[in-house]
């Protein structure tokens, strides 16, 4: 078959035309940014996948790929996306998590993108220190947390227990354990509830390290980093959970507690939790539901904080369109979209003054005043963590049981410090 051609002028048309369609494709070409999320079904994956939509809707030089993965296997898929260097370029991942993961280049400083100045001034103190590594900031969290004691208003008064108004007005040792006391007398089963049904995991360094903090203990030495010899295992924490023993061999607490619900149905009048069970307490004390700042247990109170957060990893390809979607993402308006599904407190001083709960006021507030007045500490700021927050799930759950507390945490400092050695410090990279 004869194909007629093309005279030189219709060439040079077909020419310019492809030239002109390349232009306009290559004018209208998206940059693909994958991101990844930790959240199964639920208040905080609807926010997500709504936010991702919001932006993809708001341009056409970016295209977001969500990709929401269960909480369980997160960090598994984490790490196995790292060796094969596929990691998607926004990454959400666990507070303490941030230490280890820019000690070993997962995820890259993020100090020069436009911008993050203003945001750091805009964030919550914990959530700047959280995401800082060797002076450098690698994360930013759109949402922070904390722990407090939530209260029975009704059973407390009927006891005669003092009600703290704030953060500077809370309970010492001895008024704590004489609230215990008072509780256990008037009739309440297990006066303290300290969630013990969540399982010997993270919970047990976020929940009961400030417990060795407020004694004057910590999980390690934080001006080294190098040990936790004598601070894990020094007195203070000796101390401290000799106290929480002695608080379960009085009957105080209930160790094997098995799901969420002493308190609500009255087995407990204070729970020693964060923000997150506020809707269900709620609905079942309604006006009697008061939140309590942490008790000065020692030397001062203290309290946890950190949560999930976002970086870029350092496989990502486009680092700028990364930063532009946390940009987005740490904007008030997406703040909110997800801390009004997760209940949690938002993460800047912007977002917090339009959130009902979290503004001045609000039913919520006192976790944002402990969180800006120094109560909150965030857990140690090392690659050394997870070894850190294993060896004292493990020391306390035998501890819970009634081991011996010296030996236990003895064992943990051990632990903690072979994992230093065998890392030669965690040197600098």
């Amino acid at each position: 078959m004869n194909i007629p051609r093309r005279s030189p002028l219709a060439r040079s048309i077909h020419i310019a035309f492809l030239a002109a369609a390349a232009a306009a494709g290559a004018a209208h070409a998206q940059t693909s940014v994958s991101m990844w999320v930790h959240a199964g079904p639920g208040p905080e994956r609807d926010a997500y996948v709504a936010s991702v939509k919001a932006f993809n809707d708001a341009q056409k030089d970016i295209k977001v790929d969500l990709v929401a993965l269960p909480e369980g296997s997160y960090s598994d898929q984490v790490n196995a996306a790292a060796l094969a260097k596929k990691l998607p370029c926004v990454l959400d991942f666990d507070g303490p998590n941030v230490y280890n993961y820019a000690w070993t280049k997962k995820i890259v400083p993020l100090d020069n993108f436009p911008g993050v100045k203003d945001l750091k001034a805009q964030m919550l103190p914990t959530l700047v220190r959280q995401g800082t590594y060797n002076g450098k900031l690698y994360s930013v969290g759109q949402f922070d947390s904390g722990l407090a004691i939530w209260a029975n208003k009704k059973t407390l008064t009927a006891a005669g227990i003092r009600i703290p108004k704030g953060v500077d007005d809370a309970w010492t040792l001895a008024e704590f354990e004489d609230a215990l006391k008072k509780l256990k007398a008037a009739g309440v089963p297990f006066p303290l509830d300290m969630k013990f049904n969540y399982g010997i995991g993270e919970w047990v360094s976020y929940g009961f390290s400030p417990i060795l903090q407020s004694f004057g203990g910590d999980l390690i030495d934080r001006k080294t980093y190098k040990t936790a010899k004598g601070v894990l295992n020094g007195p203070a924490s000796v101390k401290a959970m000799q106290t929480v023993q002695g608080w379960i061999k009085a009957g105080y607490v209930n160790p094997a507690a098995k799901n969420d619900g002493d308190f609500a149905a009255g087995k407990s009048a204070l729970s020693w939790v964060g923000h997150w069970v506020y809707a269900d307490y709620k609905k079942a004390l309604g006006d009697d539901l008061i939140l309590l700042p942490m008790p000065k247990l020692g030397v001062k109170a203290a309290t946890g904080a950190g949560s999930w957060n976002f970086g870029i990893s350092a496989d990502c390809k486009a680092p700028d369109a990364a930063a532009k979607v946390l940009a987005h993402l740490m904007s008030k308006n997406e703040i909110l979209r997800v801390t009004d599904g997760n209940g949690a407190v938002p993460g800047t001083t912007e977002a917090q003054a339009a959130s009902k709960n979290y503004a001045a006021g609000g039913a919520l507030r006192l976790y944002v005043d402990q969180l800006n007045k120094g109560v909150a500490i965030v857990r140690p700021e090392t690659p050394a963590y997870p070894a850190i927050s294993s060896a004292f799930a493990e020391a306390m759950n035998n501890i819970f049981g009634g081991a011996d507390v010296q030996k236990e945490l003895d064992k943990a400092a051990r632990k903690i410090d072979q994992t230093i050695e065998d890392n030669k410090g965690y040197p600098n990279r």
